[in-house]
């Protein structure tokens, strides 16, 4: 019985570049232009890696996917234990790149169903930790929730920043000056001036 053929590993530095291609041509030109072929190229690598590495377009669009989550969630996990959470998480998830990432795969999942399940948990962990870090945040600053609870703040967050950035990529701009700053008013009124912030966008306290 022939055996199964060899897949590398996780961490194998061509793997790693592949995952880098297809992200990037993700960007530049959206999930359509993800094909094996692009992806090698862009990689400047043999074709045949692609599925060396990843036996079907579905596996590479899935590690992709977990590698940008679990970055995600890291990103979210320092931003929410920052002297600014408040701040913080809101240029987490005002970044173009990120954001534009996740509504690619969005999309995406309409058309490979692979994908629903993994997003559909990652979404979930996302929301929670945010729930959890922030209900400890507003009660730190003495804000009531028996009206508004942390899980709205989170989900109201969320959505803005992503119609945000989907109409921003449409070319569409009104009422963005608006709600922006009526967000960020908001997050002024609790946490001051924004604080200069790091090469990770982080703050750096005085």
């Amino acid at each position: 019985m022939a055996s199964a053929r060899r897949i590398g590993g996780p961490e194998a530095k061509n793997r790693v570049v592949l995952l880098d291609a297809a992200q990037q041509l993700m960007l530049d030109e959206g999930y359509p232009a993800v094909t094996s072929r692009r992806v090698a190229e862009k990689a400047d690598l043999k074709p045949q890696l692609v599925h060396y590495y990843f036996r079907t377009m579905d596996e590479l669009f899935l590690a992709l996917f977990r590698r940008l989550a679990e970055q995600g969630l890291a990103a979210q996990a320092s931003a929410l234990e920052s002297p600014q959470p408040l701040w913080s998480l809101w240029r987490f998830m005002t970044d173009p790149s990120s954001t534009r990432l996740t509504l690619e795969f969005m999309g995406l999942a309409n058309h490979r169903k692979a994908l629903h399940a993994e997003i559909s948990h990652y979404a979930k962990r996302a929301r929670e930790e945010q729930t959890k870090a922030l209900t400890t945040v507003l009660e730190r600053y003495g804000i009531d929730m028996s009206q508004v609870p942390a899980v709205v703040w989170t989900f109201f967050a969320t959505g803005a920043s992503q119609v945000l950035i989907f109409e921003r990529n449409l070319g569409m701009s009104l009422g963005h000056t608006e709600i922006l700053k009526f967000l960020e008013d908001q997050i002024r009124a609790l946490e001051g001036e924004p604080l200069p912030v790091d090469a990770a966008g982080l703050p750096v306290p005085d």
